[in-house]
This record gives C-alpha cells, structure tokens and sequence, in this order.
C-alpha cells in the first residue's frame, strides 16, 4: 500500500515526512541511555562576513505551529515502509498523545534582523523528552532550509550598503534607498514557496518588488499591510502586440493609461533599437511626457549594462535636461532609468561607480534583480550548517562535535551554547552553557542574545516586519 497526498502542500504541511530518508533510522542509532539533545544553526563563512538573521517565524508558522495528526503517522507509515526505512511509529504516536502532536522542541535565536557575524551560533534547538530527544535532530532538515532566507536577506542586506554608499555620496536624497533594488526574481527560482520566502526575505532591506507571493508572505507571517510596492511597467509583449510600425503608438499608449502627475511609469524600449527609441522618447514623444506630469522610466533590458546604462543616461539627459545637486552630480529631469538585465553584485557596483565618474548622481538608476537575487545563492554561499553538539547521557548534558582531519573549516562547536552581545560594543561571541565565571559578565557588559522562539508547539515571539527593518538598519540612523 502506498501512503496518498492530497495535494503537494499536503506534503510540505507534514513534519513526519519532511526530513531526509536516512533520519528514519536515527533514532536506534544513539546510546541507548540518551535522554536529551541539542543542536545549533551557524554560517561557518562565506561570501559575507556577517549575516542577517529572517525567516524562522514564516518557518514556525508555516510548519512548526501545525500539529502532527494520526492521519499524518498512518500516510508516512505506508511511506516509510514502501521506501526501505524504518517507522519509529510508536514514538509519532506518544507526540501525539502527549503533546497534542505539536513538536517537543526549544528553539532559541536571535531576534529576526539582527546582523551578526559568521563562526556564530544564531539558533538552537533542544529537546529534553527521553523518550523522544532525537527530533532535536530529525527536524534538521526542515530548519537548515533557514539558509535561503538568511541568505537572501544577507545579499540585499549587503546591496543596501552598496547602494547607500554611493547615495550618501552623490545624493541629495537618501530616502529613495528603499525602492533602489527591486526584486525581479520571481520567475526565475525553483518554485512558488521559492518565491514567496526569498522575495519576504528581501524585503527586509527594501520595499520595491514584482514578486508578489514574496509581497503577500511578509504581509501574513510578518504584519505587514503592504510591505512592498511596484509600478505600471510594459513588458515587451506589451509593445511589440502593436508592431514596429507602431512602435511610438505603444509608448503614448503607456502615458496615456498610467502618465498621470506624480505618478511612475516604467517602459521597456529595447524591443527593437533602444537608441531609435530613445531618439523617440527624446522626440515626437517628449511633450507628452512633460506633459504627463509623471516620472517616465526607461528600462534598457539587454547590452553590456555598466555602457547601456551610461548611454541612456547620456541619451536622456540630452533631451530632458538634469539639474546639480549639493553634491555636485547632475540628476535627470523627468526622467530615469531601470537596469534589469545582468544584475548582480559587480554590475550594481560598477555602474553606480561609472555613473559617479561621470558627475551623475546615483539617483538616476534603480536596478532590478532577478535570479541573481532570489536563486544564485545556495547553502554554501554562506556555509550554512546544523549541528547536534550537545547530548544528554543519564542525567548528565556532554558536549560533542565534528571534528575531521581532512577539513578543519568543517569543525563543529561542542556544548549547549548561546550568543553573547555586548551592550556597549554589539560585538557578538558565541558561548558554553553553563557560564564560566570569567563568562559571567551579563549582569555587566553582556547579555543573552538569543531569545525562545518556539517551544512544545507555541509561538512565543511573532515579531513584525517593521521591527526587524529597524533592528536590520539601526546603525544607517
């Protein structure tokens, strides 16, 4: 017999089930005299140097705050059974029984937004049931998935920086960096859950995006009434359903439907000669984008992007005229650019640089980003790993750990651990459960930085995405 799912969210909705094969069989792997776990999540380096802690309370809600049902044990009985593992049946039996079938698991983390450095602890998770101690560890699957939304959130959080610099720099206006980055990417990840967690994760860092599951799950998880905005913008359909005859038609078109005062309407113009459409937009179209009273933004979507960008800038400024900030850089009048083709870390940086070089202020360019943004990132862009380092042996909690001869950065950390901030510094440092005395400073400079999460199938914290910006971006006040 073969266990039946209703739908594919069926699947994901299942805790039993959503792990990997071999933990089945896990739980007559320990000691027979182990009574409790515990395991932590760490970035072990990467790309970034530090991280930005998200997703654990979409996660929790989503998966953790569910309970297991008797009708769930009975479809990964059949499944288990069918795939060559075992079933510890009578165990998902007793969490049902005995804890109404929600997961006897502590998870302690930082609070969502904080940014802390890599080779630190940001999560915890303990369980110190005897009979069932070893979901502490079954469960690693569903939480290590927190690697893409920390992942996520770190790129933008980095991007921001980016971004900001050369705002500071060039810019008289630094309350545009919001809408600086907007995110493009939902098409181009691996599916709609995909979407919806990396895009919230993004936002974290800004408010600009076309990814609307992302938009809808910050809006849910994190109690947002609308935690991200976008604007009227052709596709090339759009403009080539009207033909190259007719290619003016469908630029007035797109004035006459969204050009109104005060508002902004993006328009692809590469679809056949961007350089003939911004002779047009310069052109026969020009008084009726002064006209429009609207911000009239022209997306270039393929080229080399550092000199696609550069000439359209060129080109517009020609045409529309700019004026001279504080800073000494000419900002466009009426007018600007989205670049959305070839975006990604080096382009952003290398076309605010040239824009710069150039006496342009950054405020004449947004960038969108696609599957740069949402699906080039992968578990060990920041070396995600989850560890059990702590095991309980009778009535007594030993440390444990990974350490292979072959690779030293894959060294794990041993005992039940927290995370130290300092509340001068904000420095972090990650420590030993119980405290040394010489570690004993929280009553002084230090305190406990992680917080109980989720514990024994209760939501104990359900932060909102206001607060966590504010935490994300404390030190840009």
């Amino acid at each position: 017999m073969q266990a039946h799912f209703d739908t594919f969210a069926s699947v994901l909705a299942n805790p039993v089930i959503n792990t990997d094969s071999y933990k089945a069989s896990h739980f007559v792997q320990y000691p027979p005299e182990a009574t409790g776990m515990f395991s932590y999540v760490e970035s072990r380096g990467g790309r970034y140097d530090r991280t930005v802690f998200f997703g654990l309370q979409m996660l929790a809600k989503e998966y953790l705050c569910r309970p297991v049902t008797a009708q769930m044990i009975d479809e990964s009985k059949c499944f288990f059974s069918a795939h060559g593992e075992p079933f510890n049946e009578a165990d998902w039996r007793y969490i049902v029984e005995q804890y109404d079938g929600y997961l006897p698991v502590r998870i302690r983390a930082v609070p969502e937004g904080s940014v802390v450095p890599t080779h630190n602890v940001l999560m915890t998770v303990e369980c110190d049931d005897p009979r069932v101690f070893w979901i502490a560890s079954y469960i690693e699957s569903m939480l290590l998935r927190l690697w893409y939304p920390i992942t996520v959130a770190t790129q933008s959080w980095h991007l921001r920086k980016t971004i900001g610099r050369y705002l500071r720099k060039t810019s008289d206006d630094l309350s545009q960096l919001p809408f600086k980055l907007h995110d493009f990417g939902a098409r181009g990840v691996s599916s709609a859950e995909s979407a919806a967690i990396g895009g919230a994760a993004h936002l974290v860092s800004f408010m600009g995006s076309d990814t609307v599951l992302g938009v809808m799950a910050a809006n849910r998880f994190y109690h947002a009434s609308m935690a991200a905005y976008s604007v009227p913008a052709a596709e090339h359909s759009t403009i080539t359903s009207w033909g190259r005859e007719r290619e003016a038609d469908a630029y007035r078109n797109m004035l006459a439907q969204f050009g109104k005062p005060g508002a902004i309407v993006s328009v692809v113009s590469d679809s056949y000669d961007l350089f003939a459409a911004l002779d047009m937009w310069g052109g026969e179209l020009k008084q009726a984008v002064l006209e429009s009273g609207a911000m009239l933004v022209i997306r270039p979507d393929s080229g080399e992007p550092v000199e696609i960008v550069m000439k359209t800038v060129r080109a517009l400024d020609a045409a529309f005229g700019s004026t001279l900030n504080s800073r000494g850089r000419r900002v466009l009048k009426t007018v600007r650019v989205i670049q959305g083709d070839g975006v990604d870390e080096a382009s952003i940086e290398a076309i605010l640089a040239t824009l710069d070089d150039a006496g342009y202020a950054a405020d004449n360019v947004t960038f969108g980003m696609g599957g740069a943004l949402l699906q080039r990132v992968d578990r060990d862009t920041q070396r995600f790993a989850m560890k059990c380092s702590a095991i309980r042996l009778g009535d007594t909690w030993t440390g444990v750990r990974k350490a292979p001869v072959t690779d030293s950065g894959k060294r794990s950390k041993m005992g039940r651990l927290t995370l130290l901030r300092n509340r001068r510094t904000g420095e972090y440092r990650t420590a030993a459960l119980p405290l040394a005395w010489e570690d004993r400073m929280l009553e002084r400079d230090w305190e406990d930085a992680l917080e109980t999460v989720y514990e024994n199938g209760k939501l104990c914290v359900d932060v909102t995405l206001d607060a966590i910006r504010e935490r994300a971006h404390a030190d840009e006040v």
